[in-house]
């Protein structure tokens, strides 16, 4: 049986899998994502653009060490107007983030991709457009004690299928897109290479 890899080190990804009824083993990939996420940024790509390098990146990355393997690769990135933002480093920067987006609309880009043998087999990025509500600063407090420090760890500051949902007014987008992965294209091609059943 041909063994399916997640270029990552994410649960929440993997626990996506999982529920679709697909079996993969974590391996990270260890790539440089700020640096190159800066270099195809000052080369003018986009933030959609970008997610999908950054997810082909991790699963070549991958895939040249585990050839045997089918290796998925899989990033999100977040776009506010003209300003890109990467997972907070601090509560204090995650903060600042939540009242950056609040009463505004900023866009989720998910970038899948699928390697073996060390290239690139399919790859493709699903956007969403994520409504945040104007939340008053009592709301923030609460919201701040209630994640604690996994506000760290998504790109907007929110775990989207659990208390994250109440930042919102409305979204436009696919529901995985919006946890990291866009999970449909990703299931058609790993039936196109015989990886799912038909």
């Amino acid at each position: 049986m041909t063994t399916l890899v997640l270029a990552s080190k994410s649960e929440a990804r993997r626990a996506m899998l999982e529920g679709a009824g697909i079996t993969v083993d974590l391996v990270p990939a260890e790539i440089d994502e700020r640096s190159l996420d800066a270099k195809w940024a000052a080369e003018g790509r986009s933030p959609a653009q970008i997610a999908r390098l950054l997810a082909d990146e991790k699963a070549t990355a991958v895939s040249r060490a585990r050839p045997d393997a089918y290796v998925i690769g899989a990033d999100q990135t977040l776009a506010l107007g003209q300003s890109r933002f990467s997972k907070p480093g601090s509560l204090a920067e995650a903060r600042a983030h939540l009242e950056a987006f609040r009463g505004r609309i900023h866009h989720l880009h998910s970038g899948v991709a699928l390697a073996h043998g060390g290239q690139i087999v399919a790859s493709t990025v699903s956007s969403a457009a994520m409504h945040v509500r104007a939340f008053s600063d009592t709301f923030l407090d609460r919201y701040m004690t209630a994640m604690g420090d996994r506000v760290l760890t998504s790109v907007g500051c929110y775990q989207f299928e659990s208390v994250g949902i109440q930042l919102f007014d409305r979204v436009e987008g696919d529901y995985f897109t919006i946890l990291g992965m866009p999970l449909l294209p990703l299931l058609a091609m790993l039936r196109k290479e015989g990886l799912a059943t038909p």
